[in-house]
């Protein structure tokens, strides 16, 4: 019968707990940098009626395309947790709960049910995205040494699609609670409501989540090296 070889048994036990701890302070790092990013570009603020032109519909959709589905989740809820209690982290540099509670709170509380959603799509579909970009980048690379920079596009519109479609799913979350909590604070009907908080920003919204998807695609392809 042969004999437990404990010491190695030692080492690949102490090997798998120094990867599960860098991979959790990685985690924690990302998660942190994210809220930091979202914060910054909130404060990038310009006065549109009730609702201020903010930089979050650019970031949140690209911390949703770069990061696993946990982390965009934990980044989010950080986010507002945060900006909750008080930290000035939301439009106009404030904070507190009454912000959320606010006529435009809304728009912040659809944010995390927003990218619940958001990350499911991408959890599901983006595996299908990739195994469909790597067949195609090995057709290409059979046919030539190096791949031109239009077979990496083709490769990857599949992977593009389904991030912006995560983008959409985001926003739309995002306008109905919006919209719905724009109305019973502010006490105006929904046709009132919609054209003062969500029809002057979907095409500024729209140019901002095609902006991130495109931006998240060479960060994806820096951190899956």
């Amino acid at each position: 019968m042969p004999q437990t070889d404990y010491k190695k048994l030692d080492e690949m036990s102490a090997e798998s707990s120094k990867s599960t701890g860098t991979s959790r302070a990685r985690s924690v790092a990302v998660v942190g940098l994210s809220i930091a990013i979202i914060a910054v570009c909130t404060w990038v603020t310009i006065p549109m009626g009730p609702i201020p032109f903010t930089l979050q519909m650019f970031a949140i959709p690209l911390i949703v395309c770069i990061l696993r589905p946990s982390e965009s989740i934990a980044a989010i809820a950080g986010y507002l947790v945060l900006g909750a209690v008080g930290l000035p982290l939301f439009s106009g540099m404030r904070g507190g709960i009454g912000v959320i509670m606010g006529p435009t709170g809304g728009f912040l509380l659809g944010y995390l049910p927003g990218v619940i959603l958001a990350a499911l799509f991408l959890y599901i579909t983006m595996p299908v995205a990739d195994k469909y970009c790597a067949k195609r980048m090995e057709q290409a690379q059979a046919d030539q040494l190096r791949p031109s920079a239009w077979q990496r596009i083709r490769a990857n519109l599949l992977g593009c699609t389904f991030q912006l479609v995560a983008g959409i799913i985001f926003t739309f979350v995002s306008y109905v609670t919006g919209w719905a909590q724009f109305m019973l604070v502010a006490s105006v009907g929904p046709e009132a409501a919609f054209a003062a908080c969500v029809a002057p920003f979907i095409l500024l919204d729209a140019i901002k989540l095609i902006a991130a998807v495109v931006v998240a695609q060479p960060i994806r392809l820096a951190i899956s090296r």
